[in-house]
């Protein structure tokens, strides 16, 4: 992987494959570049450099406090300057909400595609002091405790759900990324709602959801497509369970982007 800095210095690692017009994946909440391998592999077998990267607090990136929504912003306009621009971005997840923040603020992220981001725009919310308890059972030397509170109350996961994954294999690389979990519910809390900056980007903006997936993300989906002028929702039947699927997902990209 390949470092470049953010505007507070934070590194933030990232890597690329392939040759073309760059595709800057954005992924979500427990997720680092090597998550999107098969999306990077797919974009690359279609004529695309798609670069994915370590979110601050995970992986090979680093972390610098004090963390406001901002500084992921700053995280991603570094590694869109370090790879010489974007024709597009892809974010899934928090990642979306992520991506559609940073070009409000002027981030020239290229056309976005925006994958089942969770805008709540005030319809069950996670509870206002959800941040401030994460970040305290961090703190306290309880990661895991944080990782099972943000799949409960931040997600939505079942309570048995959340108990049997955390006596699973698959759990320990989770805690791993316990930091994060108070930086993705932070910038969903702040921008549960769009601004009204976002509602406006200066970029084409195509909304994409799975069919079988969380019901408020298909519906928060739809939603922001109906609140941007002229953006698109696209169905795609292909990701299921709220994942999305790399061979799909780069059609969507190869037929917009030429």
């Amino acid at each position: 992987m390949t470092l470049t800095h953010s505007a507070d210095g934070t590194p933030v690692a990232f890597e690329a494959v392939g040759d073309g017009p760059t595709v800057v994946i954005v992924n979500g909440a427990f997720s680092v570049a090597r998550d999107a391998h098969e999306l990077a592999a797919a974009l690359a077998a279609a004529g695309f450099r798609a670069v994915a990267y370590d979110r601050r607090a995970r992986g090979g990136s680093g972390d610098t406090t004090p963390f406001r929504p901002e500084r992921e912003v700053d995280d991603l306009s570094a590694v869109v300057s370090a790879v010489g621009g974007a024709a597009a971005t892809l974010g899934h997840s928090s990642g979306a909400v992520l991506a559609l923040f940073a070009a409000s603020l002027g981030v020239p992220t290229g056309h976005l595609f925006l994958s089942e981001p969770p805008f709540r725009c005030g319809e069950d919310e996670p509870p206002v002091d959800l941040v401030d308890r994460l970040q305290a059972l961090i703190d306290a030397g309880r990661p895991e405790d944080a990782v099972t509170t943000f799949q409960l109350e931040a997600i939505g996961l079942p309570r048995e759900m959340v108990e049997q994954f955390a006596a699973s294999p698959a759990f320990a690389p989770l805690v791993a990324l316990a930091q994060s979990t108070v930086y993705d519910a932070w910038l969903t809390r702040d921008v549960s709602t769009p601004t009204a900056a976002m509602t406006a980007p200066p970029v084409p903006v195509s909304v994409l959801s799975g069919v079988e997936t969380f019901p408020f993300l298909r519906a928060s989906a739809e939603r922001l497509a109906a609140l941007i002028p002229g953006a698109e929702f696209v169905s795609v039947p292909e990701s299921v369970g709220h994942r999305v699927d790399p061979a799909a997902t780069t059609r969507l990209v190869v037929d917009r982007l030429g």
